[in-house]
């Protein structure tokens, strides 16, 4: 896992911002990867990456990607989901990949039940 820290800055609003791009760290690392594995998932919808695709490809790596088609708009740049070996619906891995969901109304039930005391 690569990490780096987010910048901060103030738009021409006013307003607090923070942004985290790691687009180039990213394409590094799997550059640097491609001569030692035979297939890499990108979990990204960012078209930017397509070049990176199809130079992993020239190289005889396999690219997935995982993002998704299903929202408005997609999250998805339609050349980097052509470019792709395979795409991989990012809804569909919500059962393996996701969350359970909280307990929420559990919680409420007891915060109500012992709130009389």
């Amino acid at each position: 896992m690569v990490t780096k820290p987010a910048k901060e800055y103030t738009d021409s609003q006013g307003r607090r911002k923070v942004k985290g791009n790691m687009d180039i760290e990213l394409t590094v690392d799997a550059m640097e990867l491609a001569p030692r594995v035979d297939h890499i998932v990108l979990f990204s919808g960012d078209g930017d990456f397509r070049p990176l695709v199809e130079s992993l490809q020239r190289q005889g790596v396999r690219v997935s990607v995982v993002s998704t088609i299903r929202s408005q708009p997609p999250m998805i740049a339609d050349e980097l989901r052509r470019q792709a070996d395979n795409f991989i619906e990012l809804d569909e891995l919500r059962e393996v990949i996701g969350r359970p969901p909280r307990e929420q109304h559990a919680e409420r039930n007891f915060e109500v039940a012992s709130s009389g005391n």
